[in-house]
């Protein structure tokens, strides 16, 4: 869908809700002009795992090179920006501050519109971002990373149904512990998709939490323990090589059909929701897994749905998709005062459109 009115300048997006800071500045019509990202990954691994205050520092020390060089990059000036959006929520409150305290200095500056986007909603919007997807609302999400995993029909900017959601860990999360579990670096998602390309995924036998129950909640701490039993049956120490892999490989099936199984009763609730929408997305840092992203397609295909996930650069923490959702909402004149607060819980439901 063609924006009705775009933005009479660029906008400049913010990123800081965890372990990543980024900025992008896109023009009007969602064409982006210049992105920058920096991990924070070097910070955090030796603690396998995101330690906030460790995560605001790093925000601080970044983020201001990081916007001078997206900036530049894009060719505009400070002056030239129609409004900056930044991510208030949720996520880590010190990176959100940073993030956010950042937005409005510039804003104030610049003499410009301040936009407060909520994080889950970015990805949402993502499908709809010029040159990435072209959907129209409604359609389906499944939204999966290392803190969320829910599905959600997209009615509109700032209209949202959820339907289904995890009842324990986050699909990202149990990536993360069992990639623990078996020695990998931190993140554990990425390491463990790539161990269980050489592994068999029908050697181990792990459940399938909440397989054919109606509704389309999700849970997984169930399965990361299973996982954790079967390495406790090896001798201590580090597990062989085609071992690891074959519990990757059979973990990662097991997620699979979990939310190829979830996927099936979401359409259909979906569907009676919205019989004209056909359009299932999954977005979000676990959306990146190609074995997934099949699971899920076969799924929708049975159910005349089509499957969209964005590149993989943009299913994980990034500002673009930040930029926009300010300008979906920037459309629709929903700017904010310099007043709006960082929040580190702000469900996607509970959006005002």
């Amino acid at each position: 869908m063609a924006l009705d009115s775009p933005p009479a300048g660029p906008v400049l997006g913010i990123e800081s809700s965890c372990d990543e800071t980024a900025a992008a500045v896109l023009d009007g019509s969602g064409k982006v002009l210049a992105e920058r990202l920096i991990s924070q990954r070097r910070e955090h691994a030796p603690y396998g795992g995101i330690v906030p205050e460790i995560a605001a520092r790093a925000h601080l020390a970044y983020l201001p090179d990081l916007v001078r060089e997206a900036i530049a990059e894009a060719g505009v000036r400070y002056d030239d920006l129609a409004a900056v959006a930044a991510t208030a929520g949720p996520g880590l409150i010190g990176g959100l501050i940073v993030g956010s305290q950042v937005a409005k200095g510039i804003a104030l500056t610049a003499g410009c519109r301040y936009l407060a986007i909520n994080h889950l909603e970015a990805h949402a919007l993502t499908p709809r971002l010029p040159g990435v997807g072209s959907a129209e609302f409604p359609y389906l999400l499944l939204l999966v990373s290392g803190g969320h995993s829910q599905w959600v029909a997209v009615e509109g900017v700032g209209n949202y149904q959820l339907l289904g959601q995890t009842i324990d860990d986050a699909a990202g999360e149990a990536f993360d512990k069992v990639g623990k579990l078996l020695g990998l670096p931190w993140p554990g998602g990425p390491a463990l998709e790539q161990l269980a390309t050489g592994g068999q995924p029908d050697r181990f036998r792990f459940p399938r939490p909440l397989a054919g129950r109606p509704g389309c909640d999700f849970s997984f701490s169930g399965l990361k323990t299973a996982v954790a039993r079967a390495i406790a049956q090896f001798p201590e120490g580090p597990l062989p090589l085609a071992d690891a892999a074959d519990i990757a490989a059979s973990f990662q099936r097991a997620m699979g059909d979990v939310l190829a199984d979830r996927a099936g009763q979401a359409i259909a609730l979906f569907a009676r929701l919205h019989s004209e929408g056909r359009l299932l997305v999954a977005s979000g840092g676990v959306a990146a897994n190609m074995a997934l992203r099949s699971a899920l397609a076969a799924v929708a295909a049975g159910s005349g749905f089509s499957l969209f996930a964005p590149p993989a650069r943009l299913c994980t923490d990034n500002a673009v998709m930040v930029a926009w959702a300010g300008i979906e909402r920037l459309r629709l004149g929903m700017a904010n005062g310099l007043n709006a607060p960082a929040r580190p819980r702000w469900p996607l439901e509970e959006m005002a459109g």
